[in-house]
This record gives structure tokens, sequence and C-alpha cells, in this order.
């Protein structure tokens, strides 16, 4: 065979825009069979391309007509501690009625095999006893949100969202927490998101699956509907290895041995024989963050990283002694300018604020270490918006950043969906892919660049040696203009903000962030 002939595809998506039609696209062209897991994956998202919506609205008609064409589709989404997460956890479970509802609305309902999974590991006895008047707090005021918010009775949120039964008492249609025993907490969850096409053809990256979710390039929604990420699908050996940790995950979750693959890189932690005293699961597979460490080791000119967080010790200090150790190389990095819950919600607390405390940390490490060879930029739309919160950045709505994109030199490049912090790289389920060839590394660079500097930027932007000092630049200057006069959407990151929100939680494992 020829090297064309072996070369494996690799094709880039930027933001739900891009990645929803073709996903629709893998799922009306599957032949056979069809293995999946997602964080979120919500029947009544609308179908977007002009072929799927030709038989619904919504991914609803496209399942249906999926196991109606005999294709089998094995789904797994991730269930939420219900003691923290209440939302999610309720959400998760009507995902999974509307899932089960599409299968029963086919010809062929045996084909669907859907389920909604929950890390086994558990915060252990003495941690769980000392947040234990937190957790009963956390699940009164969780409740009387989502009664409230959804309208929905008692008797319906505990029929709708099973976790909640044991955690409360039912008097009439009010629900109260129950006191005793200590609430049980969960403290990994599900991250990946991918899907496997006749064990051929991988889609993975950071994109769950619902209309919140989706944006297209242009950003042109309003700030707390934009949602940049990346997702890539891939060909070859890697899809298969995909579809076999789908299939074999609740056995690495246990603490058995699962198969290591060769391409496919993952996260993954089992439950403690013996939590006790561990808030902690027990770390099993750092494939992600073990690939990052190699790739630093390797890099002499640039280190470029999109990620929704950048919270994670370890990573920083791998950065900065590779920093002293190598003068030339510098770094780019892209965040958004606040996290989501900060920049659009109105009930964060220290959860956040401990966040915004690690993400200042590993700045301050990697600007010590790198000085004027570092650049950390945040995007925001060319439209002026004049209000106070964090949801503006110099004078601007911010674009939400999702993605999870990390590439070295032109040697080496990383698409998974683990942000670079310590649940991502240790803790959570995350699954990943990594560049084989330079053409894969320029392609994600080009698609990732243009999006952010725009057509109006020059072989500076792009070159190891000279793009750090051209990022800054254009940020800067981005700064001292009015937002519709900027070229791109680069703006260089403000430390000030998170720091002013910031707040140590000693004690608390940094991985909880």
């Amino acid at each position: 065979m020829t090297d064309a002939e072996l070369q494996r595809g690799f094709e880039v998506l930027i933001t739900a825009g891009e990645a929803y039609p073709r996903l629709e696209q893998e799922f009306l062209t599957a032949q056979e069979e069809i293995v999946a897991g997602f964080r979120v994956f919500d029947p009544w998202t609308k179908l977007r391309s002009k072929n799927a919506r030709a038989l619904g609205a919504h991914w609803f008609d496209l399942i249906v007509h999926t196991l109606n064409r005999g294709i089998k589709l094995q789904l797994v989404i991730t269930d939420f501690d219900p003691v923290v997460r209440m939302d999610m956890h309720l959400y998760a479970w009507q995902c999974l009625r509307g899932l089960i509802a599409a299968g029963e609305a086919s010809q062929h309902p045996q084909n669907l095999s859907v389920r909604v999974a929950m890390h086994p590991a558990r915060v252990g006895l003495v941690p769980r006893a000392a947040l234990w008047v937190r957790s009963i707090r956390e699940i009164g005021d969780q409740i009387e949100r989502i009664t409230q918010k959804q309208g929905m009775s008692a008797t319906a949120l505990m029929a709708t969202a099973p976790g909640i039964r044991a955690l409360t008492t039912k008097k009439g249609d009010t629900l109260k927490p129950r006191k005793f025993p200590p609430p049980p907490l969960v403290p990994v969850t599900h991250h990946q998101k991918l899907a496997v096409f006749d064990g051929t053809r991988l889609y993975v990256g950071g994109l769950d699956l619902n209309d919140r979710r989706f944006d297209t390039p242009d950003h042109e929604r309003s700030s707390e509907d934009t949602w940049h990420d990346v997702q890539v699908i891939v060909t070859g050996q890697v899809a298969t290895e995909a579809r076999t940790h789908l299939l074999e995950m609740e056995a690495g979750f246990s603490g058995r041995t699962t198969p290591t693959p060769q391409k496919l890189l993952r996260t993954l932690s089992a439950k403690r024989r013996f939590s006790l005293p561990f808030m902690s699961p027990r770390p099993m597979v750092d494939e992600i963050a073990e690939a990052h460490r190699k790739a630093i080791a390797q890099s002499e000119e640039l280190i470029y990283f999109e990620s929704q967080f950048f919270r994670d010790e370890t990573l920083a200090r791998w950065l900065a002694a590779r920093a002293i150790e190598r003068p030339a190389l510098s770094l780019v990095m892209m965040l958004p300018a606040a996290p989501e819950e900060i920049a659009f919600q109105d009930d964060w607390g220290p959860d956040a604020k401990f966040g915004e405390h690690l993400q200042a940390k590993c700045i301050d490490i990697l600007l010590d270490a790198f000085a004027e060879r570092a650049f950390v930029g945040a995007p925001a739309q060319p439209r002026h918006q004049s209000t106070p919160g964090r949801d503006t950045h110099f004078d601007a709505p911010i674009i939400y950043l999702h993605a999870k994109v990390s590439l070295f030199d032109n040697h080496t490049g990383i698409v998974s969906s683990a942000n670079l912090n310590g649940r991502s790289l240790r803790w959570d389920t995350e699954v990943g892919v990594q560049t084989e060839t330079v053409q894969e590394v320029t392609q994600i660079k080009h698609r990732c660049f243009a999006h952010w500097l725009g057509a109006q930027a020059g072989s500076e932007f792009y070159d190891t040696k000279s793009a750090c000092d051209a990022w800054a630049a254009r940020a800067a200057n981005n700064a001292r203009l009015a937002p519709s006069d900027r070229q791109g959407s680069i703006l260089p990151y403000k430390l000030e903000p998170g720091r002013a929100e910031a707040q140590a939680l000693p004690g608390v494992p940094a991985e909880m962030a």
C-alpha cells in the first residue's frame, strides 16, 4: 500500500456549527453499529443538516430513523451526584427517558441499548461526616430551585430522578432532606464525549450534544449562548480502541485490568476498596497527562493551549521547568475570560472561587518562568457591551471557550475531553487522541489559529518562533481599540478579576475544582 493509502483520516471541526452536522452525517451513513459515550446527550437537540432535517426537527427523529435502518446503537450518558448536581442528575434521567421513547417509537427497539452511568467512587465516611450539614442544606436548596424553576411537583421529581429518593422524605407534596445518614457523595464524573461508527471512525473532543452547546464559528449569539469547542473525526486503529474502551469501561472503574490502547488517550479512576478517610477516587490511568508531559519535554519553540480551565499545578510546573531549560521556548494559551458559572450564573459559591484560586496560582507559575515568552489570551466578540460583570471583557461580550486543544511545536497535537486541571488529568473519565503526522498538527493549528486571528494574520502568527510575540502584540492593540475595530477575537486575559474572586480551601484536593 502507498503512504497515502496508509494515512488515517483526520478532520478538525470548529464549534458545534461544524461538528453537529458531521455527527448527524455519521449517524445517517453508519452501516452496522454506533457505540457512544457522552456527558450530555439530549434527544431533543435540534437537527442542523439538510439531510437530517428531512427526517424531523430533533435528534429524537434521527435516532428513530437510525434504528429503523437496522443500526445497533449503544449509548452511555453520564449520571450526576444528586447531592451537588441535582439539576444535572434530573437532566440525565430526562434525556434517558427521551432516548428510550425514541427506541419505542422505532421499528427495532431491540437495537437500542442506552443507560445512564454514575462513577462508582464515593467520598469516604470521614469527609462525608465533615460535609454533613452542608450537604443537607445543598439538597434542600436544590430541591427548592428545581421545583420553582421547572414547576415540578415533589412526586414528579422523585419519579423522574431516582437518586433523589434516598436523600429525601416526602410529606404531602413537599420534599425535605433526609437528615440521617450522611448523604453519599460522588467525587468523580464521566466527562468523555465520543462516538465510534462501525468500529472504524471516531468522533471525539470536548463537545457534548444539546442546544446550549450549539454555536457557529462566527459566535454571533448573545454572550451566554456562545460556546467554542473543537472535535475531530479520526479513522483507523484509534477508533477500534475507543470502541473497546466504551464496551469495557465498567471493569476499569471497578479497579480491574483493562486493555491498554496504543493510540487512544484516557484518564480513568476507580473506586477505593477502603475509602473511609478519602475524598478522592483511586487514580488508575493518566495517559492524557503523560502525553502532555512527554510532549512538553520535547518542545523547543512553541506550546499552544485552548482550555476551559488551567488549574493543574503539576502541569504548570512541567511547563515552567521546560521554559527554564529552553530559553527559546514560548507559550500561547487561550482561556475563557471567566468560568461559565461566574460569567453567566448568580448562584456560584466556594467551588468556583477555589477554581479561580488554582488558576491564578498556575498562571503565576507560568509567567514567573516564561516572563515575556508567554501570552495568555481570552476571546471576545467584536461588538460593544458596557455591563460591569465577568461576561464583559474589554467592553465586549466574552466568547465562552470550552475547547481542549494542545499543540507542541509541529510534532504533537492532542484533542480530548480533558481540561488542564487535576480533575480531568487524574480523576474524571476522559478520552482523547494524539496526532501522528506533521500534517495533522498543521491542520489543527491552522484551523484553531485562523478561528481566533481572523483573515488578516500573516505567517508570523503561525511560525513557532514568532507566534507568541505576534499574538501578544495583536491582543494588546485590540485592547486599545473599540470592539468593532479589532482584528480577530483575541484580547489579553485579565488576572485581576479572578484574583478578586479567589478563595483557597485548605484540605480540599485541587482535583475537586
